[in-house]
């Protein structure tokens, strides 16, 4: 006979080692117990009490094989307080922050994204929208009684979240204006994969099913492994494909492919994406591509800290001035700030990273022609990043601290000698440019225990080997 004890939220979370990053709420799987899900669901939930009315929450999960007991967990939760829960099963996040918009109701995913799957993870949603680094601060910080856990229910699965994702985008065109189009959909474990084929062939596709896996695959769209480029690479000459569509594990952050089988880098669909949508502002990360400006297609361009949350939180501003706004990441994720017209037709905004809409402009900006001639005429800046795994958290604070008491030195230690620095920008990590061009960029990680490098050049050749050779020295590097 199990024992039932009160709880008070604020005390579990402080004690879980589970913390807030870029995006959501992250941990070891093991440290997310029942206890510690329900003291974010319940915290969450409270502190939304203060600005919402509402009777329901909307939950969902990827496929990670730790994702559903702890959606029970919360939904078990959340019943202690009388809420109830209506669960949309596997959807992309886009897909459940849409529906609850809709409804005007808070929303909690189940989802570590692209991290290992020993891990996982928590996003919440606002009535509209995603919740800012405030709102992160009051679920920590609040204090609600709960009972431990006895047992979870079972839960009954609502297909309406991913209807109206479909309908979302195949409603703003009224022909298959991508009849004759092949496009591949590398599925792997991504929470969208039953969803994706039906909107590209709803809009007239022919749709390839491509390495779909029962396991998870942790895929990073800004670390984009060996594997998977080759993979694109022959999938598109074996198949003779358009494009290959694909996107990290909860289906927020897009990968897309050009006719070859060439992964585009998420900044550059990005701004692609913006400029078919006749965006006239943008907020972008401090780590994206400088093309961006470059290419002079925006009135204005604010850079953020990295994180949807600070994307977010500048569309605000920006909307006073500019009649539509959106943001993406390095990632791939675009934000829609603002409604927009796609083909005369309304496009309500969606203020969180959505993997489709940036797929479905860039096919539209191509039309009859290929993906590459989009690409290549935009002014030819060329990104590479990569990431340490497994690196503590602690040793790339004082990397980044020391980096910026004195630049040069640690330059030097990354194997750059008698370099001239332009400039340096403390924006998120350590961003320091190089009178030839060339932008080194270093930033631990908000989600894991990684070292971020990201490189901007003239040539990929040289952004890669900047990243290669610096992670490489940063690993063996002696913090004296």
């Amino acid at each position: 006979m199990s024992i039932t004890s009160t709880l008070i939220s604020s005390e579990v979370i402080s004690g879980s080692d589970v913390a807030f990053g870029t995006s959501g709420a992250r941990g070891l799987v093991t440290q997310f117990t029942p206890d510690v899900c329900a003291a974010f669901a319940v915290a969450f939930i409270e502190s939304m009490k203060n600005n919402f009315n509402f009777e329901n929450v909307a939950i969902a999960i990827d496929n990670r094989p730790s994702s559903y007991a702890m959606a029970q967990a919360c939904v078990a939760a959340l019943k202690q307080l009388d809420i109830e829960t209506v669960y949309y099963g596997v959807v992309p996040t886009p897909a459940l922050a849409y529906v609850a918009q809709e409804d005007d109701i808070p929303a909690i995913m189940v989802t570590g994204s692209h991290i290992p799957f020993e891990r996982n993870g928590l996003k919440f949603y606002r009535p509209d929208g995603e919740i800012s680094k405030s709102d992160e601060q009051l679920i920590i910080n609040t204090q609600v009684e709960f009972t431990t856990l006895d047992e979870l229910p079972e839960l009954i699965t609502n297909k309406r979240a991913a209807e109206e994702y479909i309908e979302r985008y195949t409603s703003l065109f009224d022909t298959a204006w991508l009849t004759g189009k092949r496009i591949g959909i590398y599925e792997h474990s991504s929470a969208g994969r039953d969803i994706y084929y039906r909107i590209f062939e709803k809009l007239g596709a022919e749709v390839v099913s491509l390495g779909r896996s029962d396991e998870f695959v942790p895929i990073d769209t800004e670390a984009v492994s060996e594997e998977d480029k080759a993979r694109a690479l022959k999938w598109s000459k074996e198949y003779g494909l358009d494009a290959v569509f694909s996107t990290d594990g909860d289906g927020d952050r897009p990968l897309i492919s050009d006719e070859k089988g060439n992964w585009l880098r998420g900044d550059i669909l990005g701004l692609l994406t913006a400029d078919e949508l006749n965006i006239e502002a943008l907020a972008v990360p401090v780590s994206c591509n400088t093309a961006i400006e470059s290419s002079q297609k925006f009135k204005y361009v604010e850079r953020t800290k990295i994180g949807s949350p600070y994307v977010i939180a500048e569309f605000a501003h920006l909307a006073k001035k500019f009649n539509s706004v959106a943001g993406f990441e390095a990632n791939g994720g675009f934000l829609l700030g603002s409604d927009v017209l796609v083909n005369g037709q309304p496009l309500k905004e969606l203020p969180t990273r959505d993997a489709v809409l940036p797929a479905i402009m860039l096919l539209a900006a191509a039309g009859e022609g290929v993906i590459s001639t989009l690409v290549n005429a935009l002014p030819q800046r060329f990104t590479h990043s990569d990431r340490i795994q497994n690196f503590a958290t602690e040793k790339s604070q004082t990397i980044i601290a020391k980096g910026k008491v004195d630049p040069a030195k640690l330059l030097a230690q990354l194997g750059f000698d008698n370099v001239e620095i332009k400039s340096v920008v403390e924006t998120d990590g350590l961003r320091m440019t190089l009178a030839d061009g060339l932008i080194v960029h270093l930033r631990p990680s908000g989600n894991a225990p990684e070292l971020r490098c990201y490189a901007e050049a003239d040539d990929y050749a040289s952004a890669q080997l900047c990243v290669n050779n610096s992670l490489e020295r940063l690993i063996g590097l002696e913090l004296i």
